[in-house]
């Protein structure tokens, strides 16, 4: 299966706005993507989801300030996070699964993960 690779994170003042991208080695129109994010001392937790006919779902806590987008033919998602706060910050992963065929935010249903980009609000 393909490979994951984050980009676009950093350190933003509140209010702010960042774009965060997912490269994959192969085709990805095939699979369900997902963001997560995993801030210290807390569970890794679910942020948004695509499934593979552009269908977008996203946790309450970032539902409106969030969206989540694909393009099949970079092999690419994106994630533009706006009114960022404090409490947005954390390692942000990005993941891939080619059999999941329902909305999920749960860490097992998904099999390539991307090794995650680091978000910061000050």
């Amino acid at each position: 299966h393909v490979q994951l690779v984050e980009s676009g994170g950093g350190s933003v003042q509140a209010g702010g706005s960042l774009r965060l991208s997912c490269a994959a080695s192969g085709d990805i129109a095939n699979y369900a993507m997902g963001w997560f994010r995993q801030a210290p001392g807390k569970e890794r937790e679910g942020v948004a989801h695509i499934g593979r006919y552009d269908e977008t779902t996203y946790t309450d806590a970032v539902k409106g300030r969030f969206t989540i987008a694909r393009d099949n033919a970079k092999n690419t998602v994106y994630l533009q996070m706006n009114s960022l706060s404090p409490e947005d910050t954390a390692v942000y992963y990005c993941a891939a699964d080619r059999w999941l065929w329902r909305v999920s935010f749960r860490k097992t249903d998904y099999g390539v993960w991307g090794q995650g980009t680091q978000v910061t609000v000050s």
